[in-house]
């Protein structure tokens, strides 16, 4: 006999498939008929090799860029390939095009998809909002981001960075006088109590190997936000998907449920130390300074954030502030093993200072020091790409005509509400019309004197796409280039850094942030052998 829970197990399940059916066929027609009236049809560009995937999975099974700066060799500056479901995606290393859509937020905005995937994950905070709320968040949170709030914090980035230094030297001296460690995990861990301790007044303790409630969440959210999964993937797509049960749903609910039950305690006492007038004295950290900017009685209340919004800043400020600049650092420190005479002269420079603790004015007076977090920006970018969706219909101007498919010379692209821009931040900071026929190498010394070129990359931090430009350009830039320069300050003074495997092991992976690959054991690290400097 079939019981009723049966009978309503499937009813539910039929409905839901029904509905997935449904709105399948809509979203393909809808698809064929974009595809059909686009102007983006007209460009020069790839094959699709899949109906579904376009030519997706050639470029998920290739490193970040590299094969769109193959379909530049071959197509232009300017072009179009096929995104899901056979839809044209623009692409243009065009310096004026991607200008224009940086700087006009109105038009041009990040895919829904990509805004519920992530802000699923870690929260409403300034990255994943648009419009009138991204505004107000941006207008509430800059003061916490400029020169002098920076300066204040240089001193935590230096701490912390002398500890790691610490922890590596008592593993050179358990080795006998060289140690083999992996970059990235000791980079993320110091990151993570840089980030606690500038981000939000909070010990992590990372670097002791301490655990606690708030690094165990921000692990379990993390982890899940890195991985590829094709039910989520589909999930994301097929709204009607997620009334479905998924157990690493409900893993990361659950450790997003802590992460909002800490943040919402650390922004209570905040709030509360700041009417006491107890935090002109401690309160330095960028969640202090972010809830005192909200509360300043000239800031009228329907410009304020809510609670909720000031709490979707701390998983961003843990994202933002903690893996991009530990791989960052870890591809530093990858490069520098490649050429150990960068890393002497380096080394020679930071060596030169006369203090232990130098200034942000200091580390910012180092001409070589800024040539290589330039260069390694550059060249590593760890956000390698980004995308945004047209609201409206656009045109988008050209700085270098191209010859679409029926022969015409086009100075501006047609764009049609909907169609999408892969914006190329490493293949346009890679570009040889701007960086030469070297520009794929590792040389510092090209910061030195910078070609012409480079001023028209429209990006908040000069001559690179890293931070990428406009009024969604990254509003924590200053914070990650002097705490990336306070860790090479101490750990380049005080290690010959070299790799502890074959170059030809180390590859590269994508997913939020790209970080090295051990290809023998497919893991993220980046095992390098440690000599200190005498």
């Amino acid at each position: 006999m079939i019981s009723s829970a049966n009978l309503s197990v499937g009813n539910v399940a039929l409905a839901v498939g029904a509905l997935a059916a449904y709105w399948a066929a809509n979203k393909l027609a809808r698809s064929v008929w974009h595809r059909l009236t686009t102007p983006l049809r007209h460009l020069p560009g790839p094959k699709s090799e899949s109906f579904i995937w376009g030519n997706l999975r050639a470029i998920f099974k290739a490193d970040n860029s590299v094969i769109h700066e193959q379909w530049v060799k071959e197509y232009g500056k300017t072009f179009r390939y096929h995104a899901f479901l056979g839809q044209y995606r623009f692409f243009s290393t065009d310096t004026r095009a991607i200008g224009h859509i940086l700087n006009n937020t109105q038009v041009w905005v990040k895919p829904e998809l990509m805004r519920n995937s992530l802000a699923a994950i870690l929260g409403e905070g300034v990255l994943f909002t648009e419009g009138e709320q991204h505004r107000k968040q941006r207008r509430i949170m800059n003061p916490a981001f400029g020169i002098a709030q920076t300066r204040e914090l240089t001193d935590i980035f230096l701490e912390k960075s002398a500890e790691l230094r610490d922890v590596w030297r008592a593993k050179v001296a358990e080795g006998g006088g060289s140690a083999e460690v992996d970059a990235l995990s000791w980079l993320s861990k110091a990151t993570l109590d840089i980030i606690g301790l500038a981000g939000f007044d909070y010990h992590f303790n990372a670097l002791k190997d301490q655990s606690n409630e708030l690094s165990d969440a921000f692990g379990a959210v993390f982890s899940t936000s890195q991985q590829f999964r094709l039910l989520n993937f589909l999930r994301n797509v097929i709204p009607v998907l997620r009334w479905l049960p998924n157990k690493q749903q409900r893993k990361t609910d659950e450790a997003r449920a802590v992460m909002d039950r800490i943040g919402m305690e650390l922004i209570t006492e905040k709030k509360r130390a700041i009417r006491a007038g107890e935090s002109k004295s401690v309160g330095r950290d960028l969640l202090t300074l972010l809830i005192r900017a909200n509360m300043d009685k000239d800031v009228p209340p329907h410009l304020r954030l809510s609670d909720e919004e000031v709490l979707g800043q701390v998983p961003t400020f843990l994202v933002a502030g903690h893996e991009t600049t530990a791989s960052t650092t870890t591809w530093c420190f990858y490069a520098l093993s490649q050429h150990l005479d960068v890393q002497a002269k380096l080394r020679e420079e930071l060596l030169a200072v006369p203090t232990d603790n130098p200034t942000m004015d200091d580390l910012n007076a180092l001409p070589y020091l800024d040539a290589v977090v330039r260069e390694t920006m550059r060249v590593y970018s760890v956000v390698g790409s980004t995308v945004r969706v047209a609201a409206q219909d656009d045109v988008v101007p050209l700085a270098t005509p191209i010859v679409d498919r029926k022969g015409r010379t086009v100075h501006e692209v047609n764009i049609k509400k909907g169609d999408s821009i892969f914006v190329p931040i490493l293949a346009l900071n890679r570009a040889e019309d701007i960086w030469g026929e070297d520009a794929r190498e590792f040389r510092p010394e090209r910061w030195l004197s910078v070609p012409d070129k480079a001023n028209s990359i429209p990006g908040v931090f000069a001559g690179l796409m890293t931070f990428i430009g406009g009024p969604r350009s990254c509003i924590g830039y200053r914070f990650a280039v002097i705490e990336f320069k306070a860790l090479l300050f101490h750990l380049v003074r005080a290690f010959k850094v070299e790799l502890a495997v074959p170059v030809e092991q180390i590859a590269s992976r994508s997913s939020i942030v790209t970080r090295p690959v051990l290809k023998t054991n497919d893991t993220n690290v980046l095992p390098i052998i440690l000599t200190p400097v005498e």
